[in-house]
């Protein structure tokens, strides 16, 4: 930090602290200040110093990080410098897994070996099974879910040993691995279901697919058009940057606990209504609307805050979410395939109403990825407490690679952020009788 007098250099910014009328020179390092540097803007020395007071992070960088590019001014999203466009139609999840965890597009034989992992641990400890079963009947599938990726913690021993590069990716296999299986059997739970053990000889998709819908068949074939729709769903929720359940991740991780707990913790995060669940308040608002016609009203309700437009914006992104439009297309694939979702009608009707209105436009709420995705998986006869779960199966492989990179960045500690404290100051303790 500069001392006052000396030259600036343009790569920095000059605070003048009014109180005391010094002034401050701060480095900027990639478009950023740190903010340890405000430690030293005192007014003596038994000053603490100044602290930045950001809720929710809305302008505060946590970390450094190399896995995903968000330009929300742009609607721009891309994993390792790859456009989510290009991701979603030439790559399977499984690649983009890969991709995510060693930060390059596999060759083919790399893929194979990578696959051949995944494959050989897609079964889970049969006591997982009996821990399953002690579920009630209409147990949360979300909360088994997490419950269930926690539990695993206590069948691998040494998923604590962290630091030791073998074990820790061999953990990270193995939680991609079984993500599904966990999911599929919370699912069938809820039904009253038999477990459906995974078939190894599908794609990881296909697997899944198979363990959610296979009944009494010898062997599920799952129709191709639905197989790739996950298949894209998955690559879309792979990864989004320092979302809410990354930041749980990333923070439960920085404690140096095992990755199952820490995952256990981002699907915790994961599960409420602002993030993994809005894509079910979507269909709550359609259904509410009821009709085409009705729209115009509900259009009103929301500019007098009498209602909420529900899959319109977002916090990063300031233009349309690049996800939408290539999920709004998939819908269409859905849809030929299943039959059309009658809420679809209501959906693009009110898109089109609500991008053509100033208010809206002017206050940049276009389109999100939860617009469009509820509507698919409603029309694939999911119920809309598994819609978080169908979102935690992708994530996962974003988060692995998000608590690796934090765990390998020397600049990480244990995340504790300060606090502005507005409380009492000190007092003594006053006995019962006087108060």
């Amino acid at each position: 930090m500069g001392a006052a007098g000396e030259p600036k250099s343009r790569e920095s910014v000059t605070l003048t602290d009014n109180r005391t009328g010094k002034t401050y020179e701060l480095p900027i390092e990639n478009g950023a200040i740190r903010a340890a540097d405000l430690r030293n803007v005192k007014t003596s020395e038994e000053d603490f110093g100044l602290m930045s007071f950001d809720p929710a992070f809305m302008n505060t960088a946590s970390c450094k990080s190399k896995v995903t590019f968000i330009d929300g001014d742009k609607g721009i999203l891309n994993y390792r410098g790859y456009p989510i466009e290009q991701l979603a139609e030439r790559s399977t999840h499984l690649e983009v897994a890969f991709l995510l965890f060693n930060g390059e597009l596999p060759r083919k034989a790399e893929l194979d070996a990578f696959t051949h992992e995944i494959i050989n641990h897609t079964f889970v400890h049969e006591n997982l099974k009996k821990f399953e079963e002690g579920f009630r009947h209409d147990a949360n599938p979300m909360a088994m879910f997490i419950s269930s990726v926690a539990a695993l913690s206590t069948f691998y021993q040494d998923s604590h040993e962290i630091q030791d590069p073998q074990v820790r990716r061999q953990h990270m296999i193995r939680i991609l691995a079984k993500v599904p299986t966990l999911a599929a059997w919370a699912h069938r739970h809820s039904l009253g279901l038999p477990y459906i053990y995974p078939d190894n000889e599908l794609s990881f998709t296909g697997n899944f697919l198979s363990m959610i819908f296979k009944m009494s068949e010898a062997k599920y074939k799952p129709p191709v058009a639905i197989e790739r729709a996950f298949d894209v769903l998955f690559i879309l929720h792979a990864d989004h940057e320092q979302n809410c359940s990354t930041n749980a991740m990333r923070a439960v991780g920085s404690s140096h606990v095992d990755p199952y707990s820490a995952t256990a913790a981002a699907s915790a995060a994961l599960y409420g209504p602002l993030h993994g669940g809005a894509n079910a308040e979507v269909l709550y608002m359609l259904r509410e609307i009821g009709t085409k016609t009705k729209i115009p009203e509900f259009v009103k309700k929301v500019k007098t805050k009498e209602a909420k437009l529900m899959g319109f914006g977002h916090r990063v992104y300031k233009n349309y979410d690049p996800r939408a439009r290539i999920i709004k297309k998939l819908a269409d694939d859905v849809f030929n395939a299943v039959g059309r979702n009658p809420l679809l009608d209501i959906a693009l009707e009110l898109e089109r109403i609500a991008l053509q209105d100033d208010y809206f436009v002017s206050r940049k709420l276009y389109p999100n990825v939860d617009f469009y995705s509820g509507l698919i998986y409603q029309a694939l006869k999911f119920p809309v407490d598994f819609f978080p779960v169908l979102f935690a199966i992708g994530r996962t492989a974003g988060w692995l690679a998000q608590w690796e990179e934090m765990l390998m960045d020397s600049e990480q500690k244990i995340a504790r952020p300060r606090q502005l404290y507005m409380g009492s100051p000190r007092r003594d303790y006053v006995p019962m009788s006087a108060r």
